[in-house]
């Protein structure tokens, strides 16, 4: 009988492979086993995370991924995408982010964020923030340089407020209420409700533009 969750090592860090037939309930139930089996293997380890074998909702990957904290050490630096060219940009992101606040108080403080912000809840930033979770309706995501949201952005994310132009808003699945990079702004949903799948948000000759995250999209635009 196959097992349902596999660990291996890769360049980055770990691929996970999960079952693709079992109910999730049952396959979170595996993953806690598997990685409180394996925790002392990856004590304190700081690792990037990739999952096979299965398609995960924004929402199921937070399940996963809180499910694997929860039962183990290990400190998730990011979540590796299938996409080769989304896995480069989140990575190009995160290590010129861990260059930038490396040893600062504000890194310490939650410039990596893990978690779902929920109505009421705002999260700001005095530099560019990383956060691996949801934003839902009601809530609001603030930074002076960029926004990186790795799950579903469904609320208010407002990006270079300190007047830089070259700050980017990207998510695995934007859908918000608000965006706003400095001073230009827009509304989504509705009739205006964006395609599914990961997008970046950028200032094009100061208008606000929202388009799908592929290569030549982040070849053209400028990152603070």
């Amino acid at each position: 009988m196959r097992e349902p969750v596999i660990i291996k090592g890769n360049h980055y860090g770990l691929s996970v492979f999960l079952d693709p037939d079992l109910p999730m309930e049952q396959l979170l139930e595996a993953v806690a086993s598997k990685f409180r089996d394996s925790s002392k293997f990856f004590r304190d380890a700081r690792l990037a995370l990739s999952f096979e074998g299965r398609s995960l909702t924004p929402e199921e990957t937070n399940m996963v991924v809180n499910t694997i904290c929860e039962n183990s050490q290990i400190r998730i630096s990011c979540i590796i995408d299938t996409d080769k060219t989304r896995e480069a940009f989140f990575r190009q992101m995160l290590e010129e982010q861990e260059a930038k606040e490396s040893g600062s108080r504000q890194a310490a403080e939650g410039l990596f964020y893990k978690g779902t912000l929920r109505s009421g809840q705002v999260l700001e930033a005095e530099g560019s923030v990383i956060l691996l979770g949801d934003v839902n309706p009601g809530a609001r995501i603030v930074a002076k340089g960029n926004i990186i949201v790795l799950g579903a952005l469904r609320g208010t994310a407002i990006a270079g407020l300190s007047g830089e132009k070259h700050s980017v808003i990207v998510a695995l699945e934007m859908d918000p209420i608000q965006l706003r990079i400095g001073e230009a702004s827009a509304r989504t949903g509705g009739k205006h409700r964006l395609p599914k799948g990961a997008q970046i948000a950028y200032l094009d000759f100061g208008e606000l533009r929202v388009e799908p995250l592929c290569k030549e999209v982040i070849d053209e635009v400028h990152f603070c």
